[in-house]
């Protein structure tokens, strides 16, 4: 299908704000949730969503549903494989140096595996295990291997069952409630990995971010969305009205909403990990002023090359982001306040450079592949119309009279 730049340089911003983020740089607590309190993993999943609804419905209508979910399942094992890979790079390479540099950042990160590497490695593998940083893409292929049996179900059926399952869901998931079961389960099959260990994401809470974008992603792709019609003027001015308040709240108070008490009801309400109400509410006011505003600026705005690059190798770059971060720790550690700026500086450039380097290599792998199918779809074109000559030519003799 013809890329979408605009959706490319979102990725592309999304992915960079995650990258100086993760970095352990004097940067990543100012560039943190910039925008209020909606950080680059809400955005980037919503998108990513959005995407696979919008391509793989279009799949669905051109070729029908097992087209579809083959397609699905493809990708599914594509980001297994780039997750699997970023573990086994995780521990051997990184821990070996970090064991070696005595990096208290990185044997923190992987102190489980540390302690019991026998049950978890297979239980990483089996996306039970997920350490910090790593913990995003087990959730991105659940979501992701579900979505084909969800948008088989909408397409035939509608998406209001989806949506009141996804709430209820979502609502659970601000209790402790998979805790309870995963410890229940736990005792009755013998897995030795703790709960705490499982991954930072409430899956039960993600699911319903990610059942959204991609009901967005599905009904624009069937016509039944329109991007440019107007939001009305009260539900536009009701949301700069919240963004406004969250974003001074948070560049006044910092990433956390109220400071030094980590278990307040509002902070519990602006919760990352569980999706909050008030940060779903800060999310979908950012969603509906970025709506209102992006088709005028994207009119206006000179395009960034760089950016769309990343966002159109999202996946290797995402990778890649993991790669850098996981060594600048094993080799920089956490920032510590002292450290030479020109050091920072220096780690976010080369960041950066390696990140749009991946991007390059990609595209350009992705332009040879193509190039070589569309190659071979016309040598194959060109041998049936050969064959068809020789059956017509064929024909044409033995009508003669002898």
């Amino acid at each position: 299908m013809n890329r979408r730049w605009e959706l490319d340089l979102l990725r592309g911003f999304m992915l960079v704000m995650m990258f100086t983020t993760h970095l352990p740089t004097r940067f990543s607590d100012k560039l943190g949730q910039p925008f209020g309190y909606v950080s680059a993993a809400e955005g980037f999943v919503m998108l990513s969503a959005f995407m696979a609804g919008l391509i793989y419905t279009g799949r669905a209508q051109k070729a029908g549903i097992p087209a579809m979910k083959k397609a699905f399942f493809r990708r599914v094992t594509t980001v297994y494989a780039c997750h699997a890979t970023l573990l086994l790079f995780l521990f051997s390479a990184i821990a070996l140096l970090g064991l070696k540099l005595d990096q208290p950042a990185l044997t923190n990160l992987i102190g489980f595996y540390l302690s019991d590497p026998w049950a978890a490695l297979p239980g990483a593998l089996l996306l039970i295990y997920n350490p910090p940083l790593l913990d995003i893409l087990p959730l991105y292929i659940l979501l992701l291997f579900a979505s084909p049996f969800v948008l088989a179900f909408a397409m035939q059926r509608g998406w209001t069952g989806v949506f009141v399952i996804s709430v209820a869901l979502w609502a659970c998931g601000q209790f402790p409630l998979s805790q309870g079961l995963y410890e229940v389960l736990a005792r009755h099959i013998g897995l030795r990995v703790p709960f705490s260990e499982t991954g930072s994401f409430e899956t039960l809470s993600w699911q319903f971010l990610w059942l959204f974008g991609l009901w967005m992603g599905a009904a624009t792709a069937q016509g039944r969305l329109d991007h440019r019609k107007p939001f009305p003027q009260a539900l536009l001015a009701g949301a700069v009205l919240v963004v406004l308040v969250c974003l001074i709240w948070r560049h006044t108070a910092g990433q956390i909403p109220v400071p030094g008490h980590a278990e307040s009801l509002i902070n519990q309400l602006f919760d990352k990990w569980k999706l909050g109400p008030l940060r779903m509410l800060n999310l979908f006011a950012l969603l509906v002023v970025i709506m209102h505003v992006g088709p005028r600026l994207s009119e206006r705005l000179p395009r960034i090359g760089f950016l769309e690059k990343l966002g159109s190798a999202s996946l290797p770059v995402f990778c890649m982001h993991l790669v850098v971060v996981l060594a600048a720790l094993t080799i920089a550690g956490e920032y510590r306040p002292g450290r030479p700026l020109l050091l920072d500086v220096l780690m976010m450039a080369a960041g950066l450079a390696a990140l749009y380097a991946t991007a390059l290599v990609t595209l350009y792998i992705d332009r040879e592949e193509q190039q070589r199918m569309l190659a071979a779809r016309k040598e194959q074109e060109l041998q049936r119309a050969r064959r068809s000559q020789t059956r017509a030519a064929s024909a044409a003799e033995s009508d003669l009279p002898t």
